[in-house]
């Protein structure tokens, strides 16, 4: 399941990263990148443990956790905290598929990566190339949101960013664990969640179906959650 979460950082926030990234001393992307990743990766990323970025991740985390849409979608049990990194004219990142176990160096934080997250922070048209590219079961899905937008998509996907050929991309990334690890179990979720909050629109909170739709959908949640 990919879903995109619109306006995940609002302009006050979305500036606020961006001063903080432009002030920062990005690296090699390859700080972070196993073996295969490495092969295909060509970008600049900031150091996970730099004061840029964890202020700017704070401001993302922050902005994750007042996203009902987000939680909706993710279930999220933990977050890994998030990386940036850019990419100039002729820097790309080729197939690859995300690692299925995120460690935080230097400490015992660690997650299952059920998500992948990229939150763009460059407008669209300021950059040509760069664009996302997920491959799933219906196919491969391009995908350039605008500042400020985020994209979900599962970890297991093979994805990549293509070339970029003229200006900078500027992104967020990083990894959700969710409390329903299933990608099909999360997506029928999602659905049935999406499904009662429209029926209660229309009938009210307290209508008998929203009640027992509720009661189906956390039954479901009981019976599929890790925690």
């Amino acid at each position: 399941m990919m879903i995109a979460i619109p306006g995940l950082l609002s302009g006050d926030a979305l500036a606020q990263v961006r001063r903080l990234l432009s002030e920062a001393d990005w690296i090699d992307g390859n700080a972070t990148s196993g073996h295969q990743s490495a092969l295909a990766k060509r970008n600049r990323q900031l150091p996970e443990d730099c004061e840029a970025a964890r202020a700017a991740g704070s401001i993302i985390l922050d902005a994750l956790g007042a996203s009902p849409l987000f939680v909706a979608a993710a279930l999220p049990l933990k977050v890994f905290p998030p990386l940036f990194n850019r990419y100039g004219e002729g820097e790309s990142f080729g197939t690859h598929v995300d690692n299925a176990i995120r460690l935080k160096r230097g400490t015992d934080f660690r997650i299952r990566s059920d998500l992948s997250a990229t939150l763009f922070l460059a407008e669209p048209e300021s950059y040509d190339g760069g664009d996302l590219v997920v491959e799933d079961t219906l196919g491969t899905h391009s995908v350039k949101l605008s500042a400020g937008d985020m994209i979900l998509y599962p970890a297991s996907s093979l994805h990549r960013v293509t070339p970029v050929t003229r200006g900078e991309r500027l992104c967020s990334f990083f990894w959700i664990q969710s409390m329903v690890r299933d990608d099909g179990a999360r997506s029928t979720l999602f659905d049935l969640d999406s499904a009662i909050q429209s029926v209660a629109a229309d009938r009210g909170q307290s209508d008998d179906a929203v009640i027992r739709l509720t009661g189906v959908y956390h039954n479901l949640l009981r019976r599929w959650a890790d925690a």
